[in-house]
């Protein structure tokens, strides 16, 4: 029988995901860049930019799942974290929203090239079966949320456990920050598309970040608190994957 300490964190990851399906707007723009908002030539510079990415990320999960394939479970629940959280829509201001992505914890469970993968094809999913985002411009959005935020993720949660040791904090930051730069990278997307009149790239980059700057930065904290908990939670119940997967990444480390 679970003890209360577990019934504890099944009540408080019950109560984050209410929390988002309650405030989950009817009809809103995301930070997903909705279908066809972006010029055509910037569409197709996002797709290239992100294409690389994506069959780097493929040969990763090629080689993951042919090495450790008791480790399948894991990238499923990884993918699934961030289909969840990055269906999320959160109000913000100007008729917007803004959105949890759930790339942080894959990142730090396998390196952010296989995000690039799992978060590509949530995105997919997301376009055609919730209008969330779309086709031409996933390459941006992919490239945002499913390349941008798990590189800085999975750096700085390195970065923060060489230095501090305390992977608990360095989930915490690893997942915010995740999250965080994600609409960084949006804002400058957006901002390299449409340049403002007046200060150019630079204005219409702080116009666009501040839209989604109100919610996102709360949201982001929620989201490195949810991570970690998530984390506790396979901690209890699946200690033998995470130290295989802990064992392999000490492993990819020293190569």
């Amino acid at each position: 029988m679970p003890g209360k300490k577990t019934w504890s964190t099944l009540l408080l990851i019950t109560g984050f995901v209410l929390y988002f399906l309650v405030n989950e707007p009817q009809s809103a723009y995301a930070m997903h860049i909705m279908e066809g908002f972006l010029p055509m030539g910037w569409a197709i510079f996002w797709w290239v930019v992100f294409v690389p990415f994506f069959l780097m990320g493929l040969r990763a999960l090629q080689r993951i799942t042919k090495e450790t394939p008791e480790l399948k479970m894991m990238l499923g629940l990884a993918g699934a974290f961030t289909f969840v959280l990055s269906a999320l829509k959160i109000p913000s201001v100007t008729g917007s929203s803004s959105h949890p992505t759930g790339t942080g914890l894959g990142a730090v469970m396998f390196g952010p090239l296989p995000m690039s993968v799992l978060g590509s094809i949530v995105l997919m999913f997301q376009a055609l079966l919730l209008a969330h985002g779309g086709l031409t411009t996933l390459g941006a959005n992919a490239f945002s949320m499913a390349v941008a935020g798990p590189m800085i993720g999975y750096y700085v949660y390195r970065g923060m456990m060489q230095s501090t040791g305390k992977q608990k904090l360095s989930i915490f930051t690893a997942a915010a920050l995740a999250d965080l730069s994600t609409y960084v990278v949006t804002s400058l997307q957006l901002a390299l598309a449409f340049p403002a009149q007046n200060g150019g790239i630079a204005a219409s980059f702080l116009k666009f970040g501040g839209i989604f700057a109100i919610t996102q930065v709360p949201l982001a904290i929620s989201e490195g608190l949810l991570t970690v908990l998530i984390w506790n939670w396979m901690q209890s119940y699946s200690t033998e994957e995470l130290s295989i997967l802990q064992r392999k990444m000490r492993g990819a480390k020293q190569s």
